[in-house]
């Protein structure tokens, strides 16, 4: 069965960075739109960035520019690099993954949770001011 797990979360003071990976198995990794989402603690889920089967990103505007979202079809791997933290990134971010490919959609549609058949258990990040 599909698997996705994170790993990489911590504690790390504002301006800091951390690089978080997602190990997947069971799937062809190569075929499936990636995803992070994260959520604090009394919010709901929220999307952090994409990556599409094909290589193209979508960042949420309160990362863009601070993060960064790559893949490693060969090792079923998704990294997600994170820098210039700030207190309000503190969250458990999830990986998330779906089929897609041969698929576009928009922005829209990549930032939902609908978009997303498997998600990984999460893992914590925070930052102190």
């Amino acid at each position: 069965q599909v698997q996705l797990v994170e790993s990489g979360g911590g504690l790390v003071q504002a301006g800091g960075s951390l690089r978080l990976s997602c190990a997947a198995s069971g799937l062809t990794f190569s075929s499936y739109t990636m995803g992070w989402f994260r959520q604090a603690p009394g919010k709901e889920r929220e999307f952090v960035v994409a990556i599409t089967w094909s290589g193209g990103t979508y960042y949420a505007d309160s990362v863009r520019g601070r993060f960064t979202a790559s893949r490693d079809n060969a090792k079923n791997t998704m990294h997600l690099q994170m820098n210039s933290l700030k207190p309000e990134d503190t969250a458990v971010y999830y990986c998330a993954g779906d089929s897609k490919v041969g698929t576009y959609y928009s922005y829209n549609y990549y930032s939902g949770v609908s978009a997303y058949k498997y998600w990984g258990q999460g893992t914590q990040v925070t930052v102190s001011s």
